[in-house]
């Protein structure tokens, strides 16, 4: 006997698998986008920090290796000073140095003036006849007079002294001694000095 009782029939969306329905399918397509957006935007970020690290950390590197830049005309002006100032010193030592040896003299000048030294330790001369009396004695007139130049001694002081040596061999006038200690070679204003000094 047949059976004509009709069984309902089966809803087409229940039998479909879970993750073809709509209450799962939209949620996870949505994950997807984000997960997705959330990738790139922070791929995106992590490549900005990542650059601006890089800009950090190279900037002191590049700052360090910079080198200071010099103007060739202020370098050239610093070179010329420099030069200028290295050639005065040499000129002042070597003149300093040739007023040091001048101021020595050579052998015979040194010699000359010992003898000047010991000629007016015992007698009065003035400064032309100092000169003649080492020439006497054979030195260079030139020796002669570096060496009268530079003995130290007051030619008025030896003014007085010959007008009283001459004194004490014979009798002058004033003006007498004076033309006499001109003749010996003392300035006229030396031996007025002298013979004033002798008391005449």
């Amino acid at each position: 006997m047949t059976d004509n009782t009709t069984l309902p029939a089966a809803d087409p969306k229940a039998s479909r698998p879970w993750f073809k329905k709509k209450r799962f399918l939209i949620p996870i397509i949505l994950l997807v986008i984000w997960i997705i957006a959330s990738a790139s935007n922070g791929g995106g970020k992590s490549e900005a920090i990542e650059k601006a690290g890089t800009v950090a950390t190279s900037a002191p590197t590049a700052t360090a290796k910079a080198t200071p830049t010099i103007d060739p005309a202020v370098k050239a002006k610093a070179d010329a000073d420099a030069a200028a100032k290295k050639a005065a010193e040499a000129e002042a030592k070597a003149k300093a140095d040739a007023e040091a040896a001048a101021k020595r003299g050579t052998p015979s000048q040194a010699n000359a003036l010992r003898a000047a030294e010991q000629y007016l330790s015992f007698t009065a001369f003035s400064h032309k006849g100092l000169v003649k009396q080492l020439v006497f004695e054979k030195y260079t007139t030139e020796d002669a007079t570096w060496a009268a130049d530079r003995v130290k001694v007051d030619w008025n002081a030896q003014a007085a002294k010959a007008a009283k040596q001459y004194l004490d061999m014979t009798a002058f006038s004033h003006a007498g001694l004076v033309k006499q200690l001109v003749f010996e070679g003392y300035t006229p204003e030396q031996a007025e000095f002298g013979t004033t000094a002798a008391g005449i």
